[in-house]
């Protein structure tokens, strides 16, 4: 069927597209047709990858292979180590919820995959879980995030947090920090962590730099944050300043005990996700009031060994 749909898909637009003159045919930048091989390739290697992978830490201890759309419901609390196979953010979102256990993050398709957050393939995750299993790893710890509400609830972040409003229309709360309180209205608080920096708080600069050119004024820089550094920068998007919407508290950092605390003033509508996964999340509606800080939890990363070459690029 996706097969079919593929190609059918191809063959209305190259009929569409004939009915146009030479001239806007160019105009219309025609492509070669994507070919179905090019998926089917790509889902076998991710399959052959799995199977390897489930081959190699088979060394006597039970193993449970768990769909990513389990994670937030799965219990971890007696799991000695986390393999992760997959992209990227996989690794970012099963850290959320395994603890300090450790993670071992394997690169299923080398050829399709930067593989940031994954420095093994499925060729050395054996040795990699032994040395786990054995006490001997080597891991890099990573900064997370974390919102506390009110009534309890809390979620974790390895890259980044958004509060805001679930669809396009402007987010409204009062917003609390060391230097003082405001009621804002904006399209949303991003909180990113060290690993997240590179993310989603650097398109935000790239568009203040844009605009800083446009005045010429000096731009900003993304502040330089590592992985296990224990700080977290936060940035109001787009604050619009009205009589009852103010815009002075736009962008912080936030240090150990720090807080940053939001009220929320959406009867409706108003949401908490992490790493991008909106179908996990918090309800932040009137009478929500979130705390924001640096979580005691950190990610564990299992590294390779010193003077070991890493599979996984650096950014």
């Amino acid at each position: 069927m996706a097969k079919f749909r593929l190609a059918s898909a191809h063959e209305h637009e190259r009929a569409r597209r004939a009915g146009l003159g030479s001239e806007q045919r160019r105009a219309a930048g025609v492509k070669a047709a994507v070919h179905f091989d090019e998926y089917a390739d790509e889902d076998q290697t991710y399959e052959d990858a799995i199977g390897d992978v489930r081959s190699a830490v088979d060394l006597g201890l039970p193993v449970k292979v768990l769909d990513r759309a389990l994670l937030p419901t799965f219990d971890f609390w007696n799991t000695a180590v986390v393999v992760v196979v997959g992209q990227d953010g996989l690794v970012a979102n099963t850290a959320k919820y395994v603890g300090e256990t450790p993670i071992v993050g394997v690169n299923p398709d080398p050829g399709r995959l930067d593989g940031v957050l994954l420095p093994f393939r499925s060729a050395n995750v054996r040795n990699a879980v032994q040395r786990v299993l054995e006490g001997r790893h080597r891991s890099a710890t990573v900064t997370m995030a974390e919102a506390r509400l009110n009534d309890g609830q809390r979620l974790l972040a390895f890259n980044d947090l958004f509060i805001g409003c679930r669809s396009h229309a402007s987010a409204r709360y009062t917003i609390e920090v060391a230097e003082g309180s405001e009621a804002q209205s904006s399209s949303g608080v991003l909180v990113a962590t060290g690993a997240g920096a590179t993310g989603w708080l650097s398109s935000v600069f790239n568009m203040a730099a844009g605009i800083a050119r446009l005045t010429g004024t000096p731009a900003p820089d993304v502040p330089p944050l590592g992985r296990a550094d224990r700080r977290l920068f936060w940035v109001v998007r787009e604050p619009f300043r009205s009589r009852v919407s103010g815009a002075n508290l736009v962008a912080g950092a936030l240090v150990r005990e720090e807080q940053l605390i939001l009220e929320s003033l959406m009867p409706k509508h108003g949401v908490i996700f992490s790493d991008g996964m909106e179908t996990d999340f918090l309800e932040f509606n009137s009478g929500a009031i979130a705390t924001i800080t640096v979580a005691g939890q950190m990610a564990q990363l299992v590294m390779p060994p010193e003077g070991t070459r890493s599979n996984a690029r650096r950014v």
